[in-house]
């Protein structure tokens, strides 16, 4: 078995990982990021997009509002490139009481949140698609978050200072010694290898799945994943994040995400992250709350369903169909302290607004635990990318397109991925997959979810991995299994035009119910997934 030295480990590649990793290298520290799959493809690659300015939250929980309000602020100067300044509005509904807002008002003032009385005149003429019968709109200091770029910013950074991150690289043991974490044993599931990494520390940064991670060395971490599910409708209805002016509560938000709007999302208690997915009644509930805001919603396209678990802190009671009751703020456990176990620190609660100060926190207590003080500077430092006050610009793939003279090279025309952004991917070390393509580049995110793009990529991929023909087949079938996963909730109207389309393309023209899709490597499509697109397809559209 390989074995591995370093100062720290920490588990988890989604936001709050890659900023750990960051903070480490940064202070010096010899540390190694290991993720379980792709880097975001837990929570973090699956949350509405919002960099959040604490208003809503200021109304009952404070601590997190003042966070929000405090990052918000943070991330829009290291981080512009992955931020879209959107703005927020909050607009009371005809079902909603107008005098709300008062109180609103009254709370942020209180932890330093702008709000700014916007006239329903000037709201409908920015924002068409709003419900005419608004009463009320505050503006707030909301924006619009690139949640991919910025973990692959994070890494990035991390690197440049000599940290290492290995994605596929599920944790499958913790080494403990005595009283104390030594380590985690891991498998490699590219090589098919176990290895071994021996660390002074380690820090369980994985999420919803933090508490399994702990389970691991016999402990227990009370953590309540909350479900928050969503839809994709294919046409940009807002250009700013639309929120309800109420006490917060289920489905009552419509917000841009690049060429698409999100809406939703609801919040529902399940036992396991990894066996969350939409109720077809929850579905509904969310096209019926949303379109209050935005009665287009109603008759929009809807291009896929998705769920994000959120890891909430259990410290007080709870009901058992929802997690509202509990605060969005997070905590930073010492194993040592709270359970006897040296050698071990797990992340748990908060949001992907607040994730950097979340590492700041973690590896501040990672030198008290090391004995080997020294500063934090992610706060200080832009990320890989990043322009002085250069926001992300939602016509600026349009832009480059343009100035490229590139539409010939398009590899994926409802998100505008040229060649060579598909060519750039490809060449990553750590890019194993078309759907890690999809994260690193939106490639199939748009209007046809791969319908055209996906065979043109799979030939990029052969051509520049050279993989066997059964491999890239296989990851084809993947790929396009993974997007069905999320449309078949909502396969009804033009949608379902659409999905006969890629059926015929797929099933028809390139017979892809009947290609070879032997692989020999253990990163790999199960035997399901491989051979069910076309079939589950075509046996729903009939």
């Amino acid at each position: 078995m390989r074995q591995v030295q370093t100062e720290v480990l920490v588990i988890g590649g989604g936001a709050t990982g890659a900023g750990v990793l960051r903070d480490l290298a940064m202070r010096g520290f010899k540390a190694i990021l290991v993720e379980r799959q792709d880097w975001c493809s837990g929570t973090t690659g699956r949350y509405n997009g919002v960099l959040h300015s604490g208003s809503r939250y200021s109304l009952n929980d404070v601590q997190t509002a003042q966070e929000c309000i405090r990052e918000n602020r943070v991330l829009r100067r290291i981080m512009p490139h992955c931020i879209e300044d959107t703005g927020g509005y909050l607009v009371a509904t005809p079902w909603d009481d107008p005098a709300f807002g008062d109180h609103l008002i009254s709370c942020c003032q209180k932890v330093g949140i702008p709000l700014e009385e916007v006239p329903l005149s000037v709201a409908l003429r920015s924002e068409p698609w709003l419900n005419p019968g608004i009463r009320r709109c505050l503006r707030a200091p909301d924006a619009m978050a690139d949640s991919f770029l910025a973990t692959r910013a994070n890494l990035e950074s991390a690197r440049q200072y000599g940290a290492q991150a290995w994605n596929y690289h599920p944790v499958t043991k913790l080494l403990v010694k005595g009283n104390r974490v030594v380590g985690a044993e891991c498998k490699d599931l590219v090589k098919d290898a176990m290895v071994t990494i021996l660390a002074d520390l380690v820090i369980n940064a994985a999420g919803a799945w933090a508490g399994q991670i702990a389970a691991m060395a016999g402990l227990h971490i009370p953590i309540v994943c909350s479900k928050g599910s969503m839809i994709g409708v294919h046409y940009r209805l807002v250009n700013t994040a639309i929120i309800r002016l109420h006490w917060p509560a289920d489905n009552d938000s419509v917000v841009p995400s690049h060429t698409v709007s999100v809406l939703g999302c609801n919040d529902v208690v399940v036992d396991d992250p990894d066996a969350a997915w939409a109720e077809p009644a929850e579905i509904q509930a969310i096209i019926e709350e949303t379109s209050k805001l935005v009665p287009a919603a109603r008759e929009m396209r809807k291009l896929r369903v998705w769920t994000g678990v959120r890891p909430l802190h259990q410290n007080s009671e709870v009901n058992s169909t929802t997690g509202r009751q509990l605060s969005r703020s997070h905590v930073i456990l010492d194993h040592s302290q709270r359970d006897g176990l040296d050698g071990l620190v797990s992340i748990v609660g908060g949001k992907w607004t607040t994730y950097r100060l979340m590492a700041e926190q973690a590896v501040d207590q990672a030198c008290r635990m090391l004995g080997s003080p020294r500063p934090c500077r992610t706060q200080l430092e832009a990320l890989p990318g990043a322009e002085p006050t250069s926001y992300h610009r939602r016509t600026a793939p349009l832009a480059r397109t343009e100035d490229l003279a590139g539409y010939g090279q398009l590899v994926c025309e409802c998100e505008l991925v040229n060649l060579d952004e598909v060519e750039d991917a490809l060449v990553r070390e750590d890019i194993r997959t078309l759907d890690d393509v999809r994260r690193i580049s939106r490639l199939g995110m748009g209007s046809c979810q791969g319908g055209v793009c996906a065979y043109r990529a799979t030939g990029l991929f052969h051509r520049l991995r050279q993989p066997t023909s059964g491999q890239v087949n296989a990851l084809l079938l993947e790929f396009l299994q993974a997007r069905w996963k999320g449309i078949t909730p909502v396969l009804f109207g033009s949608q379902l035009r659409q999905m006969r389309l890629n059926e015929l393309i797929y099933g028809d023209v390139l017979s892809a119910d009947r290609v070879s899709t032997k692989v020999t490597q253990d990163l790999r499509p199960t035997e399901t997934s491989r051979v069910s697109y076309v079939q589950d397809a075509h046996r729903t559209l009939a």
